[in-house]
């Protein structure tokens, strides 16, 4: 009977747990941004209590006021120079439609074997621009509208981006006792190694977190020097889109290529190979040295167990597999080491055939 009453009262927990889970659903994303951000920043948390006499209230208040101004402010700031840029675009494609191509650059003909072709290509395109552009309206329409499904989700990624700037607060104030409950509940089911495995998981994610802003605040930069050498106008906004579109794959290009498309249309070609090269070899390239080195930097695992862990995760969970998949291989890991370990007594990192 004593029996019977513990499994009713574990299924009672575990309906109650999904309940749970099930009310938290809508609410996952902006949790686990929260959770990160502080998590990430919470040296910098226990210097500002400290400062403050130990008030943690008053320290987590003005953190989160900070990184609302410090995300906000840039975010509304990007979003009216983007503005201005698409509306310059606009003018851009209306002028062609008048006016046409500019006349083709006299090194074009010179090209060997193609130059020729290209040039009577550049005059079909001119002389025809307006049925061109007449047969083109269609796929604009379909690009506008795929653009305009994409806006909305940007629209609920900066909603869910709000609410976890507002939930930080709550994971700064109450930090020190979601930390021991947590600890708690490790020990109860894992016992002594919830230690090891803690550490394991804060180290992954905050490798993964000092790589990835780390890395994307250097092509940012990089970028924007390109940009400034180069004389593109709105350097700064784009070295900052060049910064938050680091944090996806193949972010950089998006920015630094119709750039340098810009460029050459202008007729600066010389500034247009310099600005495609940066972008490929120094703010692309940037990316396969800084970003594994940061992120398995101090730890154990091996390399490519991280870059596994980061590009599967993207894959598997989205952007937020950026840390999930690497925090997931990593405890997995370490809990085939152990196991290894204690059955064979040899560590896996010693060479069996030495």
């Amino acid at each position: 009977m004593l029996n019977n009453d513990r499994l009713l009262v574990q299924i009672l927990l575990l309906a109650l747990l999904g309940a749970c889970l099930w009310v938290l659903a809508p609410f996952v994303s902006a949790l686990f941004w929260a959770a990160v951000l502080a998590f990430a920043s919470w040296p910098l948390m226990r210097l500002l209590t400290r400062w403050l006499r130990g008030n943690q209230t008053l320290a987590a208040g003005l953190l989160a006021v900070g990184w609302m101004v410090l995300v906000a402010v840039p975010l509304v700031w990007l979003g009216f120079n983007i503005a201005d840029h698409i509306r310059d675009a606009n003018m851009l494609v209306r002028d062609l439609q008048v006016d046409g191509l500019p006349p083709p650059p006299e090194w074009l003909g010179n090209l060997p074997l193609v130059g020729q072709y290209l040039v009577e290509l550049w005059e079909t395109i001119d002389e025809q621009g307006t049925a061109l552009f007449d047969s083109l309206r269609p796929y604009i329409g379909q690009v506008g509208n795929w653009l305009l499904v994409r806006s909305a989700r940007i629209g609920g990624g900066v909603l869910e981006l709000a609410l976890s700037l507002v939930l930080v607060f709550f994971f700064y104030r109450d930090g020190p006792r979601l930390a021991a409950f947590v600890h708690s509940l490790l020990l109860r089911l894992i016992g002594p190694r919830a230690d090891h495995y803690l550490e394991l998981v804060a180290g992954t994610v905050q490798r993964v977190v000092n790589g990835v802003i780390g890395t994307a605040a250097a092509q940012g930069l990089l970028a924007f020097i390109g940009f400034l050498i180069a004389d593109v106008p709105g350097a700064l906004v784009l070295g900052l889109l060049t910064f938050l579109l680091s944090m996806i794959p193949m972010g950089p290009p998006l920015v630094w290529i119709p750039a340098t498309a810009w460029l050459a249309w202008q007729g600066n070609y010389g500034m247009a190979i310099f600005l495609g090269v940066w972008g490929m070899f120094v703010v692309s390239g940037v990316d396969n040295v800084l970003r594994p080195y940061l992120i398995s930097r101090g730890g154990n695992l091996p390399l490519v167990v991280v870059l596994l862990g980061v590009f599967g995760g993207l894959l598997a969970f989205g952007f937020m597999g950026l840390f999930l998949g690497p925090t997931l291989l990593a405890v997995a890991y370490s809990l085939l080491t152990d196991w290894v370990t204690k059955e064979t007594g040899v560590p896996p990192a010693q060479d069996p055939l030495a």
